[in-house]
C-alpha cells in the first residue's frame, strides 16, 4: 500500500502525514475480512478464489489515485448518495456515454436486485482502475468501444495461466485468454454473466452498458448486500482478488461518491501507472490483439546502466553481455500448417481454418512467437466475433491456428494475410472463396391452376421453395421470366406480365431472394388480351428451375384444365 501512496504523493502537495492519515482512516473502516455487526456474519473476502474464479481473472490493473483533495460534492450528494454530479477536479470527470451506463446499470439493479444495493460510484471506481473509463469515454454513439480493449495474455508469463476458452471469439487469441473491454471480463466469466444493456439485442463486452450491467450483476452475486462493508470488500475482491485492488477500488470509490462530473466522449483522463509496473497498453490500429508502449509512461532505465550490464562482474563498471533474442527475432519465415481449402456460401462459417507455423533458420519450429492474420480488403468476411484482424501464439511446435472464419454476403476470392508481429518478413496469403448462396430444386408450394381471364389479373399467387442438398435454401438470387417456349427461354412480348413501380407492364423479375425457410412468393400477375397457354420460368443460383404454365382463356370462358408446373431439366 506504501507503493502506491508513494505514487499519489509525487501527484500532490499534500504531506505524507495527511496521506498516511486519509489510509489510515479508509483501512480502518473498510478492510477486508471484518464482522459484518448488523448482519452478524464474517465476510468471505478472505478466501481466495482461482483466477479463473473472478471476472479479470485477476489481470493488472491501474493503480492510478485521485486527488487527496476531492471535488466538492452539491447539496444532494454525499456517501450512499445515486446523484453526485457535482463539479471538481479533472480527474472527478466520467465521460457521458460511460456514466450514462453506470447509472442505467444502477437503475435496472435496483429494480431487479434491490436487496444488493449497488451504488453506480462503484462501477465508476472498478471502470476506472480496469480501464481507465473504457480509455477516457473513448465510444461510439450506442456504448461501443472505438476499439476492443484487451489485457495481457493469460500465458502464466507474470500473470495467471489461463488457457483458451472461448476459441477466440471474443479475444482474438486461440492459445490464452485476455480480459476483455471495459469492465476487463475474461471470456469464460462473460460467457455465462453477459448482460444485454443497451437492448440491442447483444451481449458485448466490448459495449459498455452491457459491460456495466454485466458488472453489476456480477457484484451482486450471492445476495450481497453492498451497503454493508462484508458484502462490499467480497464483491470486489471477487472482481480481483487482490488487497491492493480492493484499496485502490474503494479509494476512488469514496471519491466519486463525493462528487464527479460529466465530460464529452473521448476527453476523460487516462491512467498510466499498473500493478505489473508495464506502460499503459494503446491497442494497435488495426489489430485488437497488440499493445504498445505509451511514450508518457514508459520507464527510465534503472540506474548502473543497461540491464544487460552486471556491476557485480569484475572490471570496474561492469561487463556487458549480448541481450538474447527474443523468440520472434529467431524466426526466419512463416509456411502453411495443413490449412486445408477456404471456401464457403454467404453466410457460413468456413469448415477450415488458418494454420500457419513459424520456423528459425535451422527448420525448426519456434514457440511463443505472435502471429497476425488479417482479412485484406473491402469485405464483411471475418473471423469470429467480427474481427478483420487477430493475434494468435504459436506453440511449441511453431504452429498457430487462428478463429474460425465467417462469410458475409460478399461473394468472390479474399485475401488473408498472414504475419508475425515484431518482424519484417515476408507474409503468408490465403485464399479464401466465397460463393452466392445456391439451391438444386425448385417446387412449387401449391397445386391450384393458375389461370384467368384476358385484361385480368391472375387471383393466386405463385409461391415456390428452393432447397440444396434437401435443406431450405435461404437468400438464394432469383429471377423469374415469362418466357415464350419450353425451348426459347427469351422474355415473351405477349401474354401474362407483371408491373414495375411505375405500373409498366414488364416480364422478367432480377433481384429477388428466397426467405429464410427458402420461400419466395411472387408479385401479382395480370394478363393482357392474349389467350392460351403460357409460361413461367424461376431460375436459382446453384442451376435450380422449375417452369409454371399459367393459361388465359377469353373473357368469360371456362378454363381447362392442365397440370399447374413441370420443373424442366437443369
Amino acid at each position: 500500500m506504501a507503493a502506491l501512496f508513494g505514487k499519489r504523493l509525487r501527484r500532490s502537495a499534500m504531506t505524507t502525514a495527511v496521506a498516511a492519515a486519509a489510509v489510515a482512516a479508509l483501512s480502518a473502516s473498510q478492510a477486508p475480512g471484518l464482522t459484518d455487526t448488523q448482519n452478524g456474519r464474517q465476510s468471505t473476502a478472505d478466501a481466495t478464489p482461482s483466477p479463473g474464479d473472478s471476472a479479470t481473472g485477476n489481470s493488472p490493473y491501474y493503480t492510478d489515485l485521485p486527488p487527496l483533495n476531492s471535488p466538492t460534492a452539491p447539496p444532494s450528494t454525499g456517501p450512499g448518495s445515486s446523484g453526485g454530479t457535482g463539479t471538481g477536479a479533472n480527474e472527478a470527470g466520467i465521460p457521458a456515454t460511460v456514466l450514462d451506463a453506470y447509472k442505467k446499470a444502477e437503475a435496472e439493479l435496483a429494480a431487479t436486485e434491490p436487496g444488493c444495493n449497488l451504488p453506480w460510484q462503484l462501477l465508476a471506481a472498478i471502470g476506472k482502475v480496469e480501464s481507465g473509463q473504457a480509455r477516457g469515454g473513448n465510444v461510439d454513439a450506442n456504448g461501443t468501444t472505438l476499439k476492443p480493449i484487451l489485457g495481457p495474455v493469460l500465458d502464466g508469463n507474470g500473470f495467471a495461466r489461463i488457457t483458451d476458452t472461448d476459441n477466440g471469439a471474443y479475444d482474438g487469441d486461440t492459445t490464452h485468454d485476455r480480459a476483455v473491454g471495459p469492465m476487463q471480463f475474461i471470456p469464460s466469466t462473460w460467457e455465462w454473466s453477459g448482460r444485454d444493456g443497451n437492448g440491442d439485442g447483444k451481449k458485448d463486452p466490448n459495449n459498455i452498458y452491457d459491460a456495466a450491467l454485466a458488472a453489476g450483476h456480477y457484484l451482486c452475486r450471492g445476495d450481497r448486500d453492498l451497503s454493508q462493508s462484508g458484502g462490499l470488500h467480497a464483491a470486489i475482491l471477487s472482481y480481483n482478488h487482490s488487497q491492493e485492488y480492493l484499496n485502490t477500488v474503494l479509494t476512488w470509490l469514496e471519491y466519486y461518491r463525493k462528487g464527479t462530473h460529466e465530460v464529452p466522449d473521448g476527453t476523460g483522463v487516462q491512467p498510466g501507472d499498473r500493478s505489473d509496473g508495464s506502460p499503459s497498453p494503446s491497442p494497435s490500429p488495426s489489430s485488437p490483439g497488440t499493445t504498445s508502449p505509451s511514450p508518457s509512461t514508459s520507464k527510465p532505465p534503472k540506474p548502473g546502466g543497461s540491464p544487460s550490464t552486471d556491476p557485480s562482474k569484475p572490471g570496474g563498471g561492469g561487463s556487458t553481455s549480448p541481450t538474447p533474442p527474443t523468440p520472434a527475432e529467431t524466426v526466419t519465415h512463416i509456411e502453411d500448417a495443413g490449412t486445408g481449402t477456404l471456401d464457403a456460401t454467404a453466410g457460413d462459417a468456413f469448415a477450415e481454418r488458418v494454420a500457419v507455423r513459424t520456423e528459425n533458420a535451422a527448420g525448426k519450429g519456434v514457440g511463443t512467437v505472435k502471429v497476425k492474420l488479417t482479412v485484406v480488403g473491402d469485405t464483411d468476411l471475418a473471423f469470429s466475433g467480427g474481427f478483420k484482424n487477430v493475434t494468435v501464439v504459436t506453440d511449441s511446435t511453431g504452429k498457430a491456428t487462428a478463429p474460425p472464419l465467417r462469410a458475409g454476403e460478399d461473394t468472390g476470392e479474399f485475401t488473408v494475410r498472414a504475419t508475425v508481429v515484431d518482424r519484417k518478413l515476408p507474409g503468408l496469403d490465403y485464399k479464401a472463396t466465397v460463393s452466392a448462396r445456391k439451391a438444386d430444386a425448385l417446387t412449387r408450394t401449391g397445386d391450384t391452376e393458375l389461370t384467368c381471364e384476358a385484361g385480368g389479373q391472375f387471383a393466386d399467387p405463385v409461391q415456390v421453395r428452393a432447397t440444396y442438398k434437401g435443406d431450405a435454401a435461404d437468400g438464394v438470387a432469383t429471377t423469374a421470366t415469362l418466357v415464350k417456349s419450353k425451348d426459347d427461354a427469351t422474355e415473351n412480348d405477349k401474354g401474362p406480365y407483371f408491373k414495375d413501380a411505375d405500373g409498366k407492364a414488364i416480364r422478367t423479375l432480377k433481384g429477388l431472394k428466397t426467405d429464410g425457410d427458402g420461400r419466395l412468393q411472387l408479385p401479382r400477375i395480370y394478363a393482357d388480351d392474349a389467350t392460351g397457354t403460357f409460361l413461367l420460368r424461376i431460375n436459382t443460383t446453384g442451376g435450380a428451375t422449375l417452369t409454371i404454365e399459367l393459361k388465359v382463356t377469353a373473357a368469360g370462358a371456362t378454363a381447362t384444365p392442365s397440370p399447374s408446373a413441370s420443373p424442366s431439366a437443369t
